[in-house]
């Protein structure tokens, strides 16, 4: 049995919290002091200090307090000397001060113990997670394919990346030291010392130097902040070569396309200004009036020959047309991005209703596309300065084979809309030939532009759906063509 009370007792002291334990212990321990002060001459009072500091490191105050007041009572209770009332008030004050400042002593030195140990646990989980924030740090750095550095207030480099040290064609580990206007001159002259009224949170377009003297267009984006050891700048750098002989390459290609309309549209009109001298000419020679003058044989040689030329159809480039297959979205979105810092200049609210549904592709040039959709919009701008309502609208709506996007206006619309495609418009802002390129870019991928006559002024985008036909819009724009052309 007593072995079956021991271990009954060995299993609750485990699962017992320590409050519980130490509750029961000091009551324990108070009775077993009460008995023996009960029942002996001498006093054992000062033994209630025991479970008052047992008590205190577990108890919060008032409970503390209790206990207190408890051992207190039995002092005088047990007491086997009593004293006068005067001397006896004096005494249970004595001893209540005595165990309730003991007992807050041991309160107050657990809180704190606790207090230490709970800052330690979290200083070390903070320390543990800078570490780990700092070797991902580290790790995302050194394999950045962007150049990535810090330098002192000095300009001298502090650390560098591995992608930094193959952009400036440094050995590893040989940047640190060195002055950053060595290679990036205009961050050399960036502010960061006591001078600098602000921090700087910016980019910049600059030119960069490699180690063996090259130069290549460089986009810097960098921020100074402030440190124990003084001010820092840190940097991210990146080689935009690539990107400029695109931008250059594409603005070039825009130039030749935008250049074989125009040269077009200038053959055409001289092919029918010879042709109808030609008809002057035949007439002239059917009469015989000048038959024989040798002046005039030679201007018909000339006509001819004039005719001939605006006749040579201009020779197409590999990459006049660059068509791909691509998410209307993703065009749309790059047509905002370029739209609406315009309209906002010019304070002209522009209403997007582009919702189209996820995945739908079509068969275009995007240049092209774009190229055309900001000679619309610029067109609805112009009109809309002296407008007394100024609203554009771009819509998009779908058919089973076309996808439509439609630019509107408040403004007055055209005055003659039978002639609107046609090159050298009379009355034009500029050389009247924006709308004949502009359906001339959209046609070269089977497009095609036309004219709505709504309240207003609406242009319409007919657009290829990929991989599937495109015959009813190909002739229309062929049909439309023909009849501009007659």
């Amino acid at each position: 049995m007593f072995r079956i009370w021991r271990a009954r007792i060995r299993e609750w002291t485990v699962l017992a919290s320590p409050t519980t334990r130490a509750i029961l212990g000091a009551g324990l321990l108070i009775g077993v002091i009460a008995f023996f002060d009960q029942r002996t001459a001498p006093s054992f009072g000062l033994l209630y200090l025991f479970p008052v500091i047992w008590a205190g490191t577990v108890l919060p105050r008032w409970q503390v307090g209790l206990m207190v007041v408890l051992c207190t009572w039995l002092t005088a209770m047990f007491n086997r000397f009593p004293f006068a009332p005067a001397e006896s008030l004096a005494q249970d004050t004595l001893v209540f001060v005595a165990l309730g400042g003991t007992g807050l002593v041991a309160y107050e030195l657990t809180r704190r113990r606790h207090l230490e140990v709970e800052h330690r646990h979290t200083v070390e989980r903070e320390a543990a997670a800078r570490r780990e924030a700092e070797e991902q740090l580290a790790f995302v750095i050194n394999t950045s394919p962007a150049a990535i550095l810090t330098t002192t207030d000095t300009g001298d480099i502090v650390a560098a990346n591995a992608a930094a040290h193959r952009l400036f064609g440094v050995r590893d580990g040989d940047l640190p030291g060195r002055h950053v206007a060595r290679y990036i001159p205009a961050l050399g002259r960036v502010p960061t010392g006591s001078s600098a009224t602000q921090n700087f949170q910016t980019e910049m377009r600059c030119r960069g130097e490699r180690e063996n003297g090259s130069a290549f267009p460089a986009a810097v984006f960098f921020s100074t902040y402030s440190t124990g050891q003084g001010p820092r700048l840190a940097a991210m750098v990146v080689d935009t070569s690539a990107e400029v002989v695109e931008r250059e390459e594409s603005n070039l290609e825009q130039l030749m396309a935008s250049s074989r309309v125009l040269v077009s549209a200038m053959t055409h009109e001289v092919r029918n200004l010879c042709g109808a001298v030609a008809v002057v000419h035949e007439n002239l020679v059917r009469s015989g009036k000048l038959h024989g003058d040798q002046d005039f044989e030679a201007l018909g040689t000339l006509v001819a020959a004039l005719t001939q030329i605006a006749s040579v159809q201009l020779r197409q480039s590999s990459r006049q047309s660059r068509v791909e297959e691509l998410d209307l979205r993703e065009v749309l979105d790059d047509l905002r991005v370029v739209l609406d810092p315009y309209c906002e200049d010019a304070g002209i609210p522009v209403e997007w209703n582009v919702e189209v549904p996820a995945g739908l592709t079509v068969s275009i040039d995007r240049h092209h596309l774009l190229q055309a959709l900001l000679n619309l919009t610029k067109n609805s701008l112009r009109a809309l300065q002296a407008a007394a309502v100024r609203r554009i609208a771009i819509a998009v709506s779908e058919r089973p084979e076309v996808v439509s996007i439609r630019v509107a206006d408040s403004g007055p619309g055209p005055a003659a809309a039978d002639h609107l495609f046609q090159p050298f418009q009379k009355g034009a802002a500029c050389t009247g030939l924006g709308l004949y390129v502009s359906r001339a870019l959209v046609r070269s991928f089977r497009g095609d532009l036309r004219y709505e006559p709504d309240p207003g002024c609406t242009f319409v985008i007919d657009l290829p759906k990929a991989s599937r036909g495109w015959t009813n819009v190909h002739a229309m724009s062929h049909d439309t063509h023909s009849a501009a052309a007659r």
